[in-house]
Formats: structure tokens, C-alpha cells, sequence
């Protein structure tokens, strides 16, 4: 069973960077798709970017596309999230999420193994 480990979260002002970090212990990364999400207050959960196993296949909502990236390190077992441009309302818990697939799951009923989450605040 995977287990996922966020980090890399906090305080950072409009316009600036962030990235986050995924790290996944119990299992090869190799199998695992990768999701990350975020949820603002008040707000559901939403998906905003996932990357496939194998293909390397990558997927970004609308929202931050060509803003954020997302890219894995199977030899460090680590999928990350270089957020860029990062705006306040992109403050939310930052989760990543792994799944053993050949797809790229968008949605979250998708993934079985979830992380803890990380806070990042993005100040006005």
C-alpha cells in the first residue's frame, strides 16, 4: 500500500514560486499515476494537474495551465509541482494522490492512496 508524503507548502506573496513536493514509500513509483489537488475553504476539491505511469502523459485544468508543472523522479520514489506565477487564489491544501494505472485519473473518486495535504497561502 502507498503511502504519500507532501511538503514544500507556505507562505509565499502574489507572483512568486513554489514547488511541492510528493514523496511515495510502499510501493514503485513506476506504477503509479500521480495526482495532485487542492482545496480552497469552502470549496470542493478539485484536480489540477496528473501525470501517467509509463507515457509520461500529463494533464493541467485550465487554471494553471502554463503556470504550474508537474514532473516525477521515479529514482527518488518523488512527483513534484513547480507552481509559478502563483496567485491568491490559488491558496488552498495542496494534495497529491497515487493510483496504479495506465491512465491519467483526473477525478478524485479515481485515487486510492491520498497525502496529508499541505498549506500554501498565496498573499495579495
Amino acid at each position: 500500500q502507498a503511502q504519500l508524503v507532501e511538503s514544500g507548502g507556505g507562505l509565499v506573496q502574489s507572483g512568486g514560486s513554489m514547488k511541492l513536493s510528493c514523496a511515495v514509500s510502499g510501493y514503485n513509483l513506476d506504477y503509479y499515476a500521480i495526482g495532485w489537488f487542492r482545496q480552497a475553504p469552502g470549496k470542493e476539491r478539485e484536480g489540477i494537474s496528473c501525470i501517467s505511469s509509463a507515457d509520461g502523459k500529463i494533464y493541467y485544468t485550465d487554471s494553471v495551465k502554463g503556470r504550474f508543472t508537474i514532473s516525477r523522479d521515479n529514482a527518488k520514489n518523488t512527483v513534484y509541482l513547480q507552481m509559478m506565477s502563483l496567485k491568491p487564489e490559488d491558496t488552498a491544501v495542496y494534495y497529491c494522490a497515487a493510483q496504479v494505472t495506465l491512465l491519467v485519473p483526473t477525478t478524485e473518486r479515481s485515487y486510492d492512496y491520498w497525502g496529508q495535504g499541505t498549506q500554501v497561502t498565496v498573499s495579495s
